[in-house]
């Protein structure tokens, strides 16, 4: 029997593990002992593993995952004995192994030899282990996944599109049907009791040439729509809504009216649509409006940013789900649709280990700016004109003029609009030559405050910046 230690860095993230709950399986049926720890355990790294698994996630999380990996450094025999894989790993082997020398594992375990037994091609394959992201099973798990009450399942792998902003085709780079969703859901139930949902990771569920197939199986398994999930209160049955919902969105460009018909027929909840690029507004409102017209009411569409877009382009990709909102509320259909603005980081280059890539159009004060939005709104652009108004303008124009404001009056609009500071440094700002405002601008576009005295040493501008340097 060998000691096996799994890790997951401490960052935040809705969803576990997959990869390191399918590793639990392979080695519990091999006789192992499996633990499984969120972050740095100073018991954990006492002892000597045979082998210990670090899952990694997006590069931006570079610094706290090589934290994570040379903490565990020493709790091996030897540092070959440490395997990490996921998305990081996949993309910056190289740049992992510079670090620390470790053994990387490249893509998903779906080839032999990447963990050096007979069978590690199967892995990606089988049972995950739900047991070890339960907190009451687990006492090294201080951390709650929110979609802990959820069936977690592939019915495809890879995607057809090779977009640039996007590490599928690196990770995944075949598209494939994978097992039936239905073998899936049996064993996670079989072994782990009744989930209420369903969430599908699949890239690009509507390239599946078995697309219908795929539907009535997610039928057949009790996610039609309108199913209920039957749960036991002090012995009573309360009856909940039971949801479908494909994570990863999907392709509009690939959605027919057929494929939105079918769509329609199980508990989806919401509808994911990606609107990545203004040069799809036509297809994208029209697909949005089928989805209307086929009664599903829940729409959820990630907006990208900070990429090839300008923000004005973002700011209308927002306004056309809010005039979208509009629409269904005054006719029959009363859908509605959510907006997930969704911030560019590139995935590979120099500046993938962090966050602070900014855009050809963009400027560190624009993205600061939509981040101090987003922070009254908790990330979700809702579908209420008057709200969205308020907080992105009635108009592109307004909203540039808002991302230029210093962070307390994004943040706390209405007092500062109440007690006269926002009309004050619009005349003093209106006050200034061309020379001086083109300073101001490049000053306020590097979003830096801390020493103002060395950008310039004109008062009139100065005194302007000291509003920009209050939190």
């Amino acid at each position: 029997m060998k000691n096996i230690l799994l890790i997951e860095p401490d960052y935040k993230n809705k969803y576990p593990p997959l990869g390191l709950m399918k590793i639990s399986t392979y080695h519990k049926q091999k006789g192992d002992k499996v633990v499984f720890c969120k972050g740095c355990s100073a018991e954990l790294k006492g002892q000597i593993w045979d082998r210990i698994y670090i899952s990694t996630l997006f590069t931006f999380y570079w610094n706290k995952t090589i934290k994570t990996i040379k903490f565990y450094s020493k709790s091996v025999k030897h540092p070959s004995h440490i395997f990490v894989g996921g998305v990081m790993a996949t993309l910056m082997k190289r740049e992992i192994q510079n670090e620390i020398n470790v053994t990387i594992i490249e893509g998903l375990l779906n080839e032999k030899g990447k963990l050096g037994y007979k069978d590690d091609d199967k892995i990606d394959y089988i049972l995950p282990d739900y047991s070890i992201i339960c907190q009451e099973s687990n006492r090294f798990l201080e951390y709650f996944y929110p979609i802990d009450d959820s069936y977690i399942a592939y019915a495809t792998r890879g995607c057809i599109r090779k977009c640039k902003f996007c590490a599928v085709p690196i990770i995944e780079p075949h598209f494939t049907n994978s097992i039936s969703i239905a073998k899936q859901v049996k064993a996670i139930k079989d072994n782990f009791g009744e989930k209420r949902n369903l969430l599908l990771l699949d890239n690009n569920i509507l390239a599946s040439e078995e697309f219908p197939k795929i539907i009535d199986e997610i039928k057949s398994i009790g996610f039609e729509r309108g199913a209920k999930y039957i749960l036991n209160e002090n012995g009573k049955k309360v009856y909940l809504n039971r949801y479908v919902d494909f994570n990863q969105g999907i392709d509009s460009r690939l959605l027919t009216k057929e494929k939105m018909r079918l769509l329609s027929e199980i508990a989806i909840k919401p509808l994911r649509i990606a609107f990545d690029d203004i040069k799809y507004k036509d297809i994208y409102i029209e697909k949005v409006r089928l989805a209307a017209e086929c009664g599903i009411k829940t729409l959820s569409n990630y907006i990208l940013f900070n990429f090839k877009d300008t923000p004005e382009d973002f700011y209308e990709r927002l306004k056309i789900n809010v005039e979208l909102n509009e629409e269904f509320e005054s006719n029959r259909y009363k859908s509605k649709i959510w907006s997930f603005p969704m911030k560019y980081s590139p995935i590979t280059g120099e500046f993938c280990k962090n966050r602070k890539y900014v855009g050809k159009y963009w400027n560190r004060k624009y993205l600061r700016g939509v981040q101090c939005i987003l922070l009254a709104t908790h990330g979700v652009v809702g579908p209420k004109k008057q709200f969205f108004e308020k907080a992105f303008g009635k108009d592109a124009k307004e909203f540039i003029k808002i991302l230029m404001l210093p962070e307390n009056f994004i943040i706390y609009r209405n007092i500062h609009l109440n007690n006269g500071n926002r009309n004050t440094l619009d005349d003093t700002i209106n006050s200034l030559n061309k020379e001086q405002r083109n300073n101001l601008m490049e000053i306020i576009f590097s979003n830096n405050f801390n020493n103002i005295g060395t950008q310039t040493n004109d008062k009139c501008i100065l005194d302007i910046l000291e509003l920009y340097k209050i939190k």
